[in-house]
């Protein structure tokens, strides 16, 4: 039995188009809610990532890491933190799952063998990330590097789909990417709309899109969550290398590299100069600044966020008043 409804025209055009599918793994048992708090606790704690956001899609900046903990450095456990998303406007993201939780590294398994059987796309590298987010809360207009399928599992959320071409990123930005010397997330403009893919993902649906098309995401007015796999293809892994390597051109040597119309018979050599570069200098020094924690959670008042000294917080409008910021 299949995981993914699929049709000869969506294995055709598996990674090159935008795509919606069904799935049949939103009612397993291993994303039950009980499950999933089970899932938190048993997750190495360090890497568990606590995020709160802003109002406006506009506003890019406005992201601020938290702790697990509250104020006193307390540990908080799994049930403890889904009251805090369930009541807050908080994203809670478990990254790489698959690699640390047997079932669900079996279920990622199950997902690219068949992927591969369907598309005859063979994966490099799986990341499963696990979502847990929200009612209201939202995901800013940004581009991934490497391929993304989007699975809902619980909730509804708007998926904004964009173009991946020039008129929504400069090659400077999305270089900046690559290099690591930014964040993923990208100037936005609401006109970008008019030329968007704009779904209502339901629980039971997946979306994927090509390689490096922007996007960004809005929760409906409940919890949700979702599974995020990002996925490399040998071609994915191709043009990652050159996006890299036009990055290295442009700042090492002060050329104008487009990835539009970088001739085609240039490419292996832009491969060979990326890894060259990576193996000999152990990869591009502009790394971009760790993010520093910002706030800590309340147990006793669940969403609520305690903010460090000097770090503003985020009014939001009437329409949004749920958690409250201390």
């Amino acid at each position: 039995m299949t995981l993914i409804n699929w049709t000869t025209e969506t294995q055709r055009a598996f990674t090159r188009e935008n795509l919606l599918f069904t799935h049949n793994i939103a009612d397993s048992e291993l994303f039950s809610e009980e499950a999933l708090i089970a899932l938190i606790d048993r997750y190495p704690r360090d890497s568990v990532e606590v995020f709160t956001m802003g109002y406006d899609p506009k506003v890019f900046g406005e992201w601020y890491l938290g702790r697990k903990t509250t104020k006193d450095g307390n540990e908080l456990d799994g049930r403890a933190l889904m009251e805090a998303v369930k009541h807050g406007r908080l994203w809670l993201n478990l990254r790489r799952v698959n690699h640390s939780d047997p079932a669900v590294g079996e279920l990622c398994d199950r997902i690219f063998a068949e992927v591969a059987e369907k598309t005859g796309a063979h994966n490099l590298k799986t990341d499963l990330g696990l979502l847990i987010s929200s009612p209201n809360a939202h995901v800013v207009y940004h581009l991934d590097m490497p391929m993304v399928m989007l699975w809902q599992v619980r909730g509804v959320k708007k998926v904004y789909l964009y173009p991946a071409d020039a008129g929504f990123f400069t090659d400077r930005q999305i270089e900046g990417i690559a290099l690591r010397e930014s964040d993923e997330n990208l100037p936005y403009d609401p006109a970008f709309d008019d030329r968007a893919m704009i779904h209502d993902l339901k629980p039971g649906e997946m979306l994927t899109w090509p390689q490096n098309a922007p996007h960004r995401i809005v929760n409906g007015d409940m919890v949700n969550v979702s599974l995020s796999i990002e996925f490399m293809t040998p071609r994915a892994l191709w043009h990652a290398n050159i996006i890299y390597a036009n990055g290295l051109l442009r700042r090492l040597f002060g050329l104008n590299p487009s990835l539009a119309r970088s001739p085609k018979i240039l490419e292996p050599f832009k491969i060979v100069f990326a890894r060259a570069y990576k193996l000999m200098s152990g990869g591009f020094k502009g790394h971009k600044s760790p993010l520093t924690p910002a706030f800590s959670l309340d147990p006793q008042r669940p969403g609520t966020l305690i903010y460090d000294d000097g770090v503003k917080p985020f009014v939001p409008p009437a329409s949004q008043k749920r958690g409250k910021a201390a």
